[in-house]
Parts: C-alpha cells; structure tokens; sequence
C-alpha cells in the first residue's frame, strides 16, 4: 500500500513520543521528584535505627517510627544548643569579613601581604599580583554571583521539612508498596527477579547513605576537635562545611580543603603549612582507612568511572548530580547484572 501506514513503523513513532512526553513530565517535575529521591536517602538513614526500636521496644512500625523522630528532634535541639551559638557567631564574623575581603582583593592589596606574611619572594608575589590584577574583576563576580545563588537556595529551602515528612510516610509503608508491586508480577521467574533486583537495591542504597553519614559526621567531628585545639579562624563552621561537603563524593572533599586553607590565609592563620598537611593527611585517611571500612561492599566501581560519573552528573544536575551519581551508576550495574545473568539463563534454556 503506497499511502498506507506501516504498523511497525508506527509502533516506533508512538514508542518515541511516549518517551519523550514521559521524559519531558518527568522533567517538568524534577523538584518533586529530588523532594522524594532525598526523602528515600533519609529513610534509608533512619531504616536501621526504626528496626531497632521496633525490635527492643517491642513496638509496630508507626509507633517505632515516631520515637525515633521524638528521639532525633532531642539530639539536634541539643546539638543546636549546645553549637548553634558559636556556629552563628562565627559564621556573622565570617560574613563580615567577606565584603572587607572583596574590596582588598579588588584593590590587590590582601595578595601581597598575606603571601609576604608567609615569606614569598618579591618576584613571585609581584608574579601573582599581577595575575590576580587580571582577573580580579572575574573573581569578585563570581564570588558575588555564589553568595546570590546561595542566599536564593536557602530562602526557597523552607521545602527541606517535606523530606522527614516523605521519608515517615517510605519508612511507614515501604514493606506494602513492596509487596503491591511482588503481586503484579504473575510470572513467577519475574517476581524472583523483581525481588532479587530490589534486595540489591536496597543493600547498596542503605551502605552508601550510612557510609555517606558516617564519613561526614567523622569529618566534622575531627576537625571540629583539630580546628579548635590549633586555633583555626572560624572553625566549627568550616568544620561542618568539611561534613556538608563530603556527601559529594571526590570533588566536594576537595573543595572544602580549599576553603578552608584560603579562609585561613587570608584571615591571617599563622600555621598554613601545617594546616595544608593536615587537610592532606585527613583525605588519606578518609579514602584508604574510613571509607573501606565503612562502605563495605556496597559501591563496587572502579575510581575512573566514578570521577567520569561525577564530572557527569555534575554538567547535568550540578552539586545533585554529583551526589546522586555514584548510586545511579552502582544502580544500573545492579540492572546490568541481573539483565546479562536473566538473557544467561534464557540462553541456557533455549541450548537445552
């Protein structure tokens, strides 16, 4: 038929255009679903402890899960007591240094004095004057067009409380959603590979948002105690940005060793070096002693691929795709995996 329609042709072309619609609303929704996707994290941080609260408390699920709300709303009120005034405090005095700082790095002034406090050479500070001279109006903007984004983000950050309030309702109901979509299945070879995909699921979103804790919390703990016994300018606030930041993986551990070496050169810290050693060792730490024994098997992936996957999810999605790059890439291994090892098995039958 030279004016028919080819059916193939046609299931192809509704194929398409349902992706790209089911793309372009799930696009349109991008903020709901991060509310929900960081709502899964927190649960999965609370997972555990619910269990053990239902377990020792002899509780059901819902009653377990408001005494551990009750119980964490306790820690951060006196967490917050016990640091909220000298992390406001120095976090003030940072502000209002940041302006000063601005004006004297615009003026070229700050360089030279703080790199002559620390014994550069003449040629070498003039070197870098000169450099920054060049490109002071660029970083100025940029400083500033950073604090504008941040000040942005945080007055639209009201909507974080919906992540305890999404994450009580996953706690609450996760088994039940669980088992809806186990009886969908009919056939019984899909529903054990449905269970089998989810377990992993799971087991590797429950390691890395612990180990992510983990290492975090050990981080602002550890500097918190280094930063005040030597005397560090403002340091329980880079402390918990050191924290903060290394729920980025790779580049945000970075960038933290960054800000806090440059906020303590140029508030005028006398010990830099040791500092920059410090920061350096910490990181030595972290990869080769803290995270291996905290991750367990979880992420299973080669460093390359997690630096491509970052530097990914970093162009797409900014700091969110950094975070959420690495389990979306050991996710669809997982995916990988139970695929290769079901067209496996489906091959074996058909040889038989």
């Amino acid at each position: 038929m030279p004016f028919g329609l080819d059916p193939r042709a046609a299931r192809v072309t509704w194929t398409v255009c349902v992706l790209l619609a089911a793309l372009g609303l799930l696009y349109a929704l991008r903020l709901a679903l991060l509310l929900v996707v960081f709502a899964g994290f927190f649960a999965y941080l609370l997972w555990p402890v619910v269990n053990v609260a239902q377990r020792r408390l002899r509780l059901p699920r819902t009653p377990a899960i408001a005494v551990v709300y009750l119980v964490l709303i306790g820690v951060l009120a006196g967490a917050g007591a016990a640091l909220g005034p000298r992390l406001i405090s120095e976090a003030r005095n940072l502000a209002e240094k940041i302006p000063k700082t601005s004006a004297q790095l615009g003026a070229n002034t700050i360089v030279g004095e703080t790199l002559q406090r620390y014994g550069w050479s003449p040629d070498a500070i003039r070197m870098v004057e000169t450099q920054v001279r060049n490109h002071a109006g660029e970083m100025v903007a940029y400083a500033q067009s950073a604090m504008t984004r941040t000040l942005t983000w945080l007055a639209g950050a009201w909507v974080i409380v919906l992540i305890p309030i999404f994450a009580f309702f996953i706690l609450k109901d996760a088994d039940r959603v669980t088992a809806v979509v186990t009886n969908l299945l009919t056939d019984a070879s899909h529903r054990r590979r449905w269970l089998a995909i989810s377990e992993d699921l799971h087991y590797l979103l429950a390691e890395y948002v612990r180990a992510l804790f983990l290492l975090a919390l050990i981080t602002t703990v550890v500097w918190s105690i280094v930063f005040l016994i030597a005397g560090v300018p403002s340091a329980v606030v880079l402390a918990v940005l050191g924290g903060v930041l290394e729920f980025i993986p790779l580049l945000g551990p970075l960038v933290a060793g960054i800000l806090v070496v440059t906020v303590a050169m140029f508030t005028g810290y006398g010990h830099i070096l040791a500092l920059v050693g410090f920061v350096v060792f910490w990181r030595f730490v972290q990869d080769y002693v803290s995270s291996p024994l905290v991750m367990g098997r979880g992420i299973e992936m080669h460093p390359a691929v997690v630096i491509f996957g970052v530097i990914a999810g970093g162009e797409l999605a900014g700091p969110v795709g950094m975070f959420l790059s690495v389990p979306v890439m050991a996710g669809a291994r997982i995916l990988w995996r139970h695929g290769r090892a079901a067209r496996e098995r489906a091959r074996a039958e058909r040889s038989r």
